[in-house]
């Protein structure tokens, strides 16, 4: 992408694809006034006057109106992408937009690439990198908490955390060549103890930030949840009351859930991707043996399970074998259902007992799967932890390289050798904000955004 001419006025749809109310054209470059004044009908006294909204017609060559469209402008450098920016809400008809792109185009505009709107926006000063993925996550949020995190984000939360670890590296990198550069002009040459009691503050700041990604990734991508039990315990039943929609089908015949069954909601503005499963037992058809193997893999796929027992029947033998393999498999919760008739199960583990019927210690559940799952822990309250895989990754490398630092000191490695480590955590950290970050890493960053952002 970086191989675009960025001096090219570009154009795009910044809406979704589809019929709507209103549909945006966006004109973004030097040419955006010129261009937009080709598609439009204007009057004869018409000025453009930077922020205000105003009345035009989008017209064909012939000069024919094709709609009654709102037009605003943005004057460098007071717009998204610091350039000149033209935005034309049209009516929402595919065809009408697309035909103002075409039209744009021909007048000499630039199909814009995707993500090349704020791509522009990060070369020219107006965003830093992590606010640029962050612009990319608040335009894919399925929940609001996500939406609030990555806004916050796009709003330098990661920045403002990295700035000042970032600044106590470059610190102690000029501590360091101060050092060895001036050594003969009465500066003093940093002792290991100084150097330590700089570093292992920087370190533990690091490894914080990167140790937040655990929560953050949860945050991102949500987490998997498999429903599993024997037939009719009612793992059906709690599956349509945790949604509180009735998504799967319940009766009282064995073996009615033959496949799994799929539905996304939000714990905590958390994403889970709820999976109800067929009851587990000596299948009777090859069809029902077809979704016990699929519940077995939705348990092994999953990031939580819940082992449901009925309460008001005995212990099985299949309960039993369950409840092994669950534990082999890794975190799961040992949910009792039907608590509201008499009990008769003599499990004697820890369970959350609750009724998919009358919703009896269903909120307890959602607590215990949110403990357990790490959601609203100590992370929750901060804003600027890292949800990007990439962000982790390169703190990682920080960190890694750190620890080599603290070694060499303490074995007495010369300064020289010393900055060399300094020097390659430093690089991870601007790799982060975007310093000094290599065309394909920028190619691969936007090329996720939209057409149109």
């Amino acid at each position: 992408m970086t191989s675009l001419n960025l001096g090219d006025t570009i154009v795009a749809i910044s809406t979704p694809p589809g019929r709507g109310g209103i549909g945006v054209v966006r004109l973004s470059g030097s040419q955006s006034r010129p261009i937009a004044a080709r598609l439009l009908a204007l009057g004869a006294d018409f000025c453009w006057k930077p922020r205000q909204v105003f009345l035009a017609c989008l017209t064909d060559e012939a000069g024919e109106q094709i709609d009654r469209v709102l037009v605003t402008f943005f004057e460098s450098p007071r717009s998204y992408t610091t350039e000149d920016m033209v935005e034309i809400s049209c009516h929402g008809s595919p065809v009408v937009l697309q035909y103002a792109v075409e039209r744009a185009c021909q007048a000499g505009a630039r199909l814009a690439a995707p993500g090349e709107f704020t791509m522009r926006a990060f070369l020219r000063g107006r965003i830093d990198l992590p606010s640029a993925e962050a612009i990319r996550d608040l335009i894919g949020a399925t929940t609001l908490y996500q939406a609030r995190i990555a806004s916050q984000q796009a709003e330098g939360a990661i920045s403002r955390r990295i700035a000042p670890l970032k600044r106590q590296l470059v610190d102690l990198i000029a501590l360091l060549e101060a050092g060895i550069d001036f050594a003969d002009n009465d500066v003093d040459i940093p002792s290991d103890a100084e150097i330590l009691s700089r570093l292992d503050p920087l370190r533990e700041g690091v490894r914080r930030l990167h140790a937040s990604f655990a929560f953050g990734r949860l945050v991102h991508q949500g987490f998997s949840l498999a429903i599993v039990g024997r037939p009719n315990v009612g793992k059906s039943s709690l599956f349509n009351r945790l949604l509180e929609q009735d998504r799967a089908i319940v009766t009282d015949i064995p073996g009615t859930t033959r496949d799994t069954v799929s539905e996304l909601a939000a714990l905590c503005g958390i994403p889970i991707k709820f999976i109800d499963t067929a009851g587990i037992r000596q299948g009777q058809d090859p069809v029902e043996k077809l979704g016990i193997e699929r519940s077995y893999q939705a348990m092994a796929d999953a990031d939580l399970t819940l082992v449901v027992l009925d309460l008001s029947s005995p212990l099985t033998v299949d309960d039993e074998n369950l409840l092994q393999h669950a534990a082999r498999c890794g975190r799961h919760l040992v949910v009792g259902n039907k608590c509201d008739l008499p009990r008769a199960n003599e499990y004697a583990e820890q369970l959350i007992a609750v009724s998919a019927r009358t919703g009896e210690n269903l909120e307890a559940l959602r607590q215990a799967i949110a403990e357990v799952m790490g959601v609203g822990g100590e992370f929750a309250q901060e804003s600027g932890f890292i949800t990007s895989l990439r962000h982790a990754q390169l703190l990682a490398e920080v960190v890694s390289h750190l620890d080599r630092a603290r070694q060499a000191v303490q074995e007495g490695i010369p300064h020289e050798m010393l900055l060399l480590d300094f020097y390659s955590a430093l690089r991870p950290l601007d790799a982060i904000t975007g310093a000094t970050t290599a065309d394909d890493i920028l190619n691969h960053i936007f090329s996720t955004f939209c057409i149109g952002k």
